[in-house]
């Protein structure tokens, strides 16, 4: 058989989002480690598979794709009894909407934020301007994720979904910094607890890695 290859970074936000997947779903994969900090990801030969020079892709059994969420969409679609992305219409259509959100109202100001607040941690030039525009922008959206998650469990429905999946890593990395955006209202606090505390996402904090075994 042969095994799922994810191209990236093991520390990169985006591969760990999609290995997170992967988990879920205990795809085996071997992570082919790609050198960002010294251009491994702009190289002709990696530019020919991504050509926006962004991590990560995957190669499954010749199959090229890029795009986190692109990719893990297309591995839940291979898997369709985990349920990630529902097939029942309505079902299907609350969860394009959830991951709608997470794209136009959570990933603008959390992953901005949220790269900013790892420099810190990571002890790496940063810039708190960004930090201090973004944070409120994201905090006034999770006003209305509370209001969501005020009437459900997940945000497509009272089922895990993609759609939940989706805000790892950025919603954690914002969580590093000394604020309380991911936890001070009740709903969203509850919801960001069961996504954090989730095997699939605890397994790679260290780092993705290669896992053929689950």
């Amino acid at each position: 058989m042969t095994i799922l290859k994810l191209y990236g970074s093991e520390k990169a936000a985006c591969v760990r989002r999609v290995a997170t997947v992967l988990y879920e779903l205990k795809v085996p994969f071997e992570l082919v480690e790609i050198d960002v900090m010294n251009g491994g990801h702009k190289t002709p030969e990696y530019l020919e598979k991504q050509p926006f020079g962004q991590v990560p892709y995957i190669e499954d059994n010749g199959f090229i794709l890029y795009e986190s969420r692109a990719i893990c969409r297309y591995i839940a679609a291979k898997y369709p009894a985990s349920g990630l992305i529902p097939s029942e219409p309505k079902a299907n259509a609350l969860f394009e909407q959830a991951a709608s959100v997470e794209l136009s109202n959570f990933d603008p100001s959390a992953s901005k934020a949220g790269l900013e607040i790892l420099k810190i941690e990571l002890d790496w030039p940063y810039e708190q301007a960004v930090i201090d525009e973004q944070l409120p922008v994201l905090d006034k959206k999770l006003e209305a994720y509370n209001a969501i998650l005020g009437k459900q469990r997940y945000v497509a429905g009272d089922t895990l979904t993609l759609a939940d999946l989706f805000h790892l890593p950025y919603g954690p990395f914002v969580a590093l910094g000394e604020n309380d955006v991911m936890t001070r209202r009740p709903n969203v606090a509850r919801w960001y607890s069961e996504l954090i505390s989730r095997p699939s996402w605890l397994a790679y904090v260290n780092g993705v890695k290669t896992t053929t075994v689950y």
